[in-house]
């Protein structure tokens, strides 16, 4: 069986401490659903190519996870809600 390292941003990690403890949880099962299936997220085009986004809900909240596989590993990039999302992201991608 393959084993699959999951990295998370700087970006992701600081985003992740803002989130309750419920939306935690939900999280963690989202990451191991893209774990079993790294397809699950569609991939971006353009300046984002390579880089997959996956939707979510917690309650009436709607976020979107961005991340890449990068040989055996599952990087987690960012998360939030759409306001704002592609454009912190392309903004993470230039300046890591």
């Amino acid at each position: 069986m393959i084993t699959v390292r999951i990295l998370q941003s700087r970006s992701f990690q600081k985003k992740v401490k803002k989130l309750r403890k419920k939306e935690k949880i939900a999280l963690d099962a989202e990451i191991n659903i893209i774990v079993e299936n790294p397809s699950v997220g569609v991939e971006k085009k353009g300046d984002l190519q390579g880089v997959f986004v996956h939707k979510f809900k917690v309650k009436t909240t709607l976020y979107l996870l961005s991340y890449r596989l990068r040989d055996e590993n599952l990087e987690l990039i960012t998360l939030g809600p759409h306001e704002n999302y592609y454009r912190d992201l392309k903004n993470y991608l230039k300046n890591p």
